[in-house]
Order: structure tokens, then C-alpha cells, then sequence
């Protein structure tokens, strides 16, 4: 594969690859050791259909289906699309649908909440506005190497507690308070995520994250917000421009991220898929016992 930098501190950008060509034994154990060593890979100008993004997707390990997940039985994948469109235009700016987008621009990683968090989101662009509704992600594996030693005191034997609703919150109250919102326990992880593959540490944060175990809610929260403020500042943080076709996947067991704005007025679509952590991917590191 031939390769350049994504970002001065993680992440790279891959040429000359077509994803619809990678299989287990083709290109896959390439692009895997780049996901575990960089955290985030560009793969520009692709053309992936639905069934592309899926069985690229289930290289990497089980889908994330959490209808499934919330029901406790079989039901079909369906392929998440983040999208503004209606059958009519756009929706209203005060759409809860619309406001749920909007959640997504809190700096975040997915899945914290869910009882098996996620190890990657592979998200590619359908439709794109002219301007704005840009990507960014902050890797919090170099964010940690560089973090205050109050902050790592603080933070690298603590258990973080993460709930979906919290960060809807932040957004709107009838937001928060829809069942798809509360219908997920509240989660505790251990705050740092060894890589089982490299062994570096990063931080496992979230807007999710609500409190820290054997800290008052203020304390939790004060100390929280610092974090995140620290990861995500400009020399750790990668803005992606999209463009038609590109394909970008983070491991959320090391980065942050979230969306931008745009002008709501003109559609915007991104389809996602994450999938779900496996022991082989470090859960047992990271689950609190």
C-alpha cells in the first residue's frame, strides 16, 4: 500500500487501494496493522456500494446492530445513514431527528453506553453540502502520551460511567428523553485503553461519560470536561473535508470525534457502520470486572 500522512501525530491516508477488492487474505492484514499502529485511515475517492461497506465492514468483527442489542434477538442489520433528507427536502432544524445530528457534533465515541462498546466506525459520504459538515477526529492516544500529570493521576485507574441520554441532554431535553435515548443501562469502562497489538494507552472518553466512580457529580464532571478540552485541542485534532466517495475509519479504542455544521438548508449524507469489540481487540482490558 502506498501511503502518506493523515495527520503530524496519527492516522494516514491510503492510495491506490480499491476498497471493493479487500478480502481477509488480500490487503485486509495491511490495512488492519495501520489501523492498530495510526488510528484512523483516509481511503479517498472510493466507489462502495451498501454490500461493499457491509463485508468490509465484517472483516473487522461483528456488526453493531443495536436493535438487535436492545430487542435480545435476531433482527436484520440495517445500514445506519446519517442524513438531513426527507422524501420532501430537509428536515426542520428542530426536528429531533435533526437535533440528534446535531449530538453528534459533541466530541464523542461511539457506543460507550452499549454492553459491548465499538472498535471501529468506517463512515463514507453520499451527498455532501458545499461548505461545512466536516469530520474531525482527536486521537487520544497522543493526547494522553502528552497529558499533565494531574490529569494522568486523576485518570489512569479510574472508571468512567457513560450514558446515551447525558449527552443528548446537552441538546435537548425531549431529545434526551426519547426511549431509543433511555432505553441503554448506565456503563462503566476503565478510563485507559491499552492497545493489545502496540500496547500504547489512550484515553476512552466520551460526551457520554457522566461521572467517575468514587467522585462527586461536580468533581466528575469538572475533571471530564478537562479532559476532553485537552484531547482535542488543534495540535491533536484532524478535520476531514469530505468529498463524494471518501471512506474513513477511526478505532474508537483511541480517538475522538464529531460532525460539524453546515448549512441545514442543503443535504448532507454519511452512512456508518461501526462494529463491536472482541476479546481479541482488548475488551477484557478495558471492562471493569
Amino acid at each position: 500500500m502506498r501511503t502518506s500522512p493523515l495527520h503530524p501525530r496519527f492516522g494516514m491516508v491510503v492510495h491506490d487501494v480499491n476498497l471493493r477488492d479487500v478480502t481477509n487474505e488480500h490487503l485486509y492484514p495491511e490495512i488492519r496493522q495501520a489501523f492498530e499502529t495510526h488510528s484512523a485511515l483516509l481511503f479517498p475517492a472510493q466507489s462502495i456500494s451498501d454490500a461493499d461497506h457491509i463485508r468490509l465492514a465484517e472483516l473487522f468483527g461483528p456488526l453493531e446492530n443495536r436493535e438487535a442489542m436492545a430487542a435480545g434477538r435476531d433482527i436484520e442489520f440495517q445500514l445506519p445513514e446519517l442524513t438531513n433528507k426527507t422524501k420532501d427536502g430537509v428536515r426542520a432544524k428542530d426536528d429531533l431527528r435533526q437535533l440528534d445530528l446535531q449530538a453528534n457534533m459533541l466530541w464523542h465515541t461511539d457506543s460507550t453506553f452499549l454492553p459491548t462498546p465499538a472498535l471501529i466506525n468506517i463512515l463514507t459520504a453520499k451527498v455532501v453540502p458545499p461548505s461545512g459538515g466536516e469530520t474531525e477526529l482527536a486521537s487520544t492516544r497522543a493526547a494522553w502520551a502528552d497529558m499533565p500529570a494531574h490529569l494522568i493521576a486523576a485518570l489512569k485507574d479510574a472508571v468512567i460511567w457513560h450514558r446515551l441520554s447525558h449527552s443528548r441532554s446537552k441538546i435537548s431535553a425531549d431529545l434526551a428523553a426519547l426511549p431509543k435515548m433511555t432505553r441503554w443501562p448506565d456503563r462503566p469502562w476503565r478510563a485507559i485503553w491499552p492497545n493489545p497489538v502496540t500496547r500504547e494507552e489512550a484515553l476512552f472518553i466520551a460526551s457520554h461519560a457522566f461521572a467517575i466512580e468514587g467522585m462527586g457529580h461536580e468533581e466528575s464532571q469538572a475533571l471530564l470536561d478537562e479532559a476532553i478540552a485537552f484531547c482535542t485541542q488543534p495540535e491533536y485534532v484532524y478535520s476531514h473535508q469530505w468529498s463524494v466517495g471518501d471512506v474513513l475509519i477511526w478505532d474508537e479504542r483511541a480517538t475522538l470525534h464529531r460532525g460539524r455544521p453546515w448549512d441545514y438548508d442543503h443535504p448532507r449524507t454519511l452512512k456508518s457502520i461501526c462494529c463491536s469489540v472482541t476479546d481479541a481487540d482488548g475488551l477484557k482490558l478495558v471492562r471493569v470486572i
